[in-house]
């Protein structure tokens, strides 16, 4: 009998609010006023992984944590792995060398203080390491972070560096940080994105798993998905004054994600990322 391969679930645990694209709409000076709603989403997201006997990797804000140990502990608890979103969701690319040292370092130290293991992986907000930053991947690494998943090799108006490999390399060289994109198919010359955000609500879920489907046959790789918490809360507070294209890339379909991870839980193998990828991948 043929072994399935197994891929890797990850969750960014960060709040509605805190998602890059309402920066200009809602200041960070007022997110400990506002309704914060990460708790009630994460128990569920967790019932949901502990139901099907599932284990992820959490790239958790070291904001939330702080104000929610008890998420963190939880997360410790079951038997997932618990990696770093940084601490307030400051985009790589908008930090220099020292400030992102204290981002990187105080958030993981946070986060190791909570669960009582050690962190080990990193994912930037907003996959904001590319070619122009790639000294963010030296910086984690002298931190002590294994790995990174932060460069999303596609072409898009927030993120993206679409020349860069598809599967786990390391872009700094033999010695270098792990980095393990989230993934793609490639389509011609594009390379299209195939598991999470918001592509994944939009399209049809059965594409979705025909495309992941594919990366494990074709490619005989693992296939690395994300979500937010927020995906699933079909009652979050909704900010005044947002675009069109803002409004429809953050709410399509949220009402649909909760049955679309169930699904996911079903028709996949799943496990940790430092599971899957450090254990000789990318070597």
């Amino acid at each position: 009998m043929k072994v399935r391969i197994r891929n890797a679930m990850t969750c960014d645990v960060e709040d509605y609010f805190q998602v890059s694209a309402f920066a200009p709409h809602i200041s960070r000076d007022s997110w400990p006023e506002r309704e914060c709603r990460v708790e009630r989403n994460m128990d569920r997201i967790l019932g949901i992984l502990d139901a099907a006997n599932v284990k992820a990797t959490f790239f958790t804000l070291g904001w939330i944590a702080e104000r929610y140990p008890q998420v963190v502990r939880r997360i410790a608890a079951g038997g997932h792995e618990l990696a770093s979103h940084g601490y307030g969701h400051l985009r790589a690319s908008d930090q220099d060398r020292a400030e992102f040292d204290q981002d990187i370092k105080s958030s993981k130290a946070l986060l190791e203080d909570l669960s009582g293991q050690q962190v080990l992986g990193y994912r930037a907000p907003s996959f904001s390491i590319g070619a122009q930053n790639l000294w963010a991947l030296d910086a984690l690494q002298e931190a002590g972070y294994k790995y990174s998943s932060s460069i999303y090799p596609i072409a898009h108006d927030h993120y993206g560096m679409p020349e860069a490999p598809r599967f786990a390399f390391r872009p700094n060289g033999p010695d270098g940080l792990l980095e393990v994109p989230v993934t793609t198919i490639r389509v011609g010359q594009k390379n299209l994105p195939a598991a999470g955000g918001g592509y994944f609500r939009l399209l049809p879920y059965p594409l979705s798993r025909w495309m992941m489907n594919r990366v494990n046959q074709q490619d005989g790789q693992a296939a690395v998905f994300y979500f937010h918490p927020w995906e699933i809360d079909t009652e979050q507070p909704r900010p005044a004054g947002l675009g069109l294209k803002t409004r429809f890339r953050h709410y399509v379909n949220i009402g649909r994600m909760e049955d679309r991870i169930r699904a996911l839980t079903r028709d996949f193998a799943w496990d940790r990322m430092d599971n899957i990828f450090l254990n000789g991948a990318g070597k």
